[in-house]
């Protein structure tokens, strides 16, 4: 049976980075077989690994990469809070899924779930920097025709940069287009908390509807909001890169 390294194991697992997996390893927090992990060690796929004396589930046999089309009004918790529905529900799956490229309760398109623990972790770390594509539909603030050189200055603004209370660095888009009737087009390569409503607040403007539409280049396609299909061997090969 083949070995792997340690992290890498229970990264695959826990939906834990591998970095975080290194240190509890090195702080002692780790067991394999009962006895305290050492930094560096390998162990088969299907080691009996204990965290903080909380025994670690088993792997799969099969990893499941499936495409869901997300409704508002669903949270992207596994949680289960009184009067709240979670995408979860959405999805015949007993096993724990990890959401990839989450979105908030109001916003609803393209999630990517999955059992894979360590292709979750590669897929959602910031340093990839996978871009992830919105449709975006902006409640008029006037109840006016939409002016398309204010439109124009909102498309160089996000482009440049706008700075968000509460955060460090400035928020901003990869590339935008306007459509028409305050209708956009934008990609992101990051996926700060709210992070186009929060933009569009600073601008002005309040969010009605926001829609992902592509995310790391899996489109959202026809598939129906509230449904799901699995992802391609072509897909998930092109995930994995």
């Amino acid at each position: 049976m083949n070995d792997f390294p340690l992290q890498k194991v229970i990264a695959s697992r826990s939906g834990l980075s591998r970095r975080d997996a290194e240190s509890l390893i090195k702080d002692g927090k780790v067991e394999v077989n009962r006895i305290i992990a050492e930094a560096g060690c390998r162990v088969p796929a299907d080691a009996e690994i204990h965290i903080k004396g909380r025994r670690l589930a088993q792997a799969p046999a099969n990893f499941t990469y499936i495409a869901l089309n997300k409704p508002a009004g669903y949270t992207c918790t596994s949680a289960q809070f009184e009067n709240e529905r979670n995408i979860f529900e959405l999805v015949p799956f007993k096993e724990k899924l990890f959401a990839i490229g989450r979105l908030d309760k109001d916003s609803r398109g393209l999630l990517i779930l999955t059992n894979d623990g360590d292709f979750a972790q590669h897929l959602s770390h910031p340093r990839y920097e996978h871009e992830k594509t919105y449709r975006v539909n902006l409640a008029s603030p006037r109840n006016v025709e939409w002016n398309p050189r204010d439109m124009s200055m909102i498309e160089n603004e996000l482009l440049q940069g706008v700075n968000v209370p509460e955060e460090d660095r400035p928020m901003r888009a990869v590339r935008i287009k306007y459509l028409q009737n305050g209708i956009f087009i934008i990609t992101l390569n990051e996926g700060r908390k709210r992070q186009i409503r929060r933009m569009f607040d600073v601008l002005g403007y309040a969010v009605k509807d926001l829609i992902r539409i592509n995310l790391a280049g899996i489109d959202l396609g026809s598939l129906a909001e509230g449904k799901w299909r699995p992802l391609t061997e072509e897909e998930i090969k092109r995930l994995k890169k």
